[in-house]
Formats: C-alpha cells, structure tokens, sequence
C-alpha cells in the first residue's frame, strides 16, 4: 500500500517526538553529570567533568560495579543455558507434562517484583541463609530465566523440525544434531535471551533490595544516594551505566554481523 508524502512526514514526526520522549530524560542526567556544582540545578552555570575522574578513582564505585557485574554476568549465563535447554522442553518436544511446565515456567514473570523480593527474603530467613549477592543471583534468575527462555522459544518454534529429522536419517547422534544443527539454529535467540538477561540483572532494584543483603549493587547505590543525600556521583554513574549499556548491545550487534559476514564468505 502506498502512502502519501504527508503521510510518511507525519510518521516520520511521530517517531521523532516517541524517540525524544524516551530519551530526554537521559539527556538531564548528562547534563546533570557534567555540572561542577555539588547540588543539582538547572540551568548548569559551570561545566567540569571532575565528576566522571572522581567516579573512576573511587574504590566504592568500584565495588559496586564489580558486585553489580558479577551478578549480571552469573545470571546471563545460567540464564542462557536455562532457557536453552526450557525452551526446548516446551517448544520442540512431546511429552505429558508439557504445558504445566510452561505455565509454572513463566509464572514468576506475572508477579510483581517487590512481593518476589520480600517472598524470597523470607524464604532465605526461614532456611537459614543469609543474604548476599549470592542469594541476589538466586533472585534475579527466578524473574529473569523465564524471560530468557520465553525469547528462545520464539525462536525454537520457528525453525522446521524436519532439519533434526534429515540429520539424524543420515547416522547423526542426538549429541551432534544438538551441536551442528539445534544450537546454530538457535544461537540468535541464545543472544538476544543473554542481552535481555544482562541488561534486566544489571539495572533490577527491586530484587536486588530484598536479596543483597550486605552487599549492594549499583542501582542500590544511587537509590540510597537520592534518598539520603545526592552525590553528584549518581547522575554521573548512571550516564556511565547508559553508555556500558549501548557499547553491550553495539557489541554483540557488531559480533553478529562479523559472524554472518564469515558464514557467507565461506558458503561463496
């Protein structure tokens, strides 16, 4: 269907004012970040970047983002195998139990990560095991794994059956159609679950705030700071947080490129 020059003017608009309305916040922070105040006002009379040094030098910004890191790197992967191995269970296999898996698989993801939090909390209590970021890691991937695996199966329900089929007609082992066959098939959906799954741990308060314990992450940090008392840290940390945000996804855009780029120069 063809659509008029007003038309596509119009879209074209409308996604500019979408785009805006999700990122000007973003903006305020940066601005916010390079401010040579200690208080945050506006409109910013004098600019220094002493701020983003300061960050770098700071031995508590470092723990919190090797905790924050740690966790999210911990979940990405359990994530991924999780979802790997879930999506498949649903997604390409019969078997009796199969849709109960799948509802109870994807119910935590219904509930509200507060009442999650404070579950949990409770339930480490009432075992005996006290919070840290370990516990944190349980927690994040009680919420996040569901997610992952949901992304894989859309994936998993996607490709045709019939290629395990013709690979194990010619003598492949389940092993080998697992490896030269299933996993490709799914590798793109293995990697949008692990960016989801990075990205939600790195960011997740909620969960964090009941689990932690001791140890704080990130997001807890700068909430504490908002709280009891701003720190010109916090808008500085979160620009930093951003841009690690967009180099990941830059990243892995960047990885896939380069491999589909190899697989074709190989296949000509």
């Amino acid at each position: 269907m063809n659509t008029s020059q007003t038309t596509r003017i119009a879209l074209y608009v409308y996604g500019v004012l979408i785009i805006g309305f999700l990122y000007l916040p973003l903006v305020s922070v940066g601005f916010a970040s390079i401010s040579k105040a200690r208080y945050l006002s506006f409109p910013i009379r004098h600019y220094s970047t002493k701020w983003y040094a300061e960050a770098l030098r700071s031995d508590t910004v470092s723990d919190l983002l090797f905790t924050s890191l740690k966790v999210a790197v911990i979940v990405t992967l359990v994530s991924m195998v999780v979802a790997f191995f879930g999506a498949l269970a649903f997604a390409r296999y019969q078997w009796r139990f199969r849709s109960l898996f799948q509802k109870l698989i994807l119910l935590p993801i219904f509930f509200p990560q507060t009442v999650l939090g404070l579950a949990l909390l409770m339930w480490f209590n009432s075992v005996g095991v006290i919070p840290s970021w370990k516990t944190a890691v349980v927690a994040h991937l009680v919420w996040i794994a569901p997610i992952a695996t949901l992304i894989v199966a859309i994936r998993a329900y996607s490709f045709d059956p019939a290629l395990e089929e013709a690979a194990r007609d010619m003598g492949a082992s389940t092993v080998t159609i697992l490896r030269e066959v299933t996993l490709p098939l799914l590798m793109p959906g293995l990697v949008s679950a692990g960016l989801f799954a990075f990205l939600l741990s790195w960011g997740n308060f909620p969960l964090s705030l009941f689990t932690t314990g001791a140890d704080s992450t990130l997001p807890e940090w700068l909430y504490a700071k908002m709280v009891s008392g701003y720190s010109p840290l916090v808008p500085t940390l979160g620009v930093m947080s951003v841009v690690g945000s967009f180099a990941l996804i830059l990243l892995a855009m960047s990885i896939g490129w380069l491999v589909r780029s190899v697989r074709e120069a190989r296949a000509g």
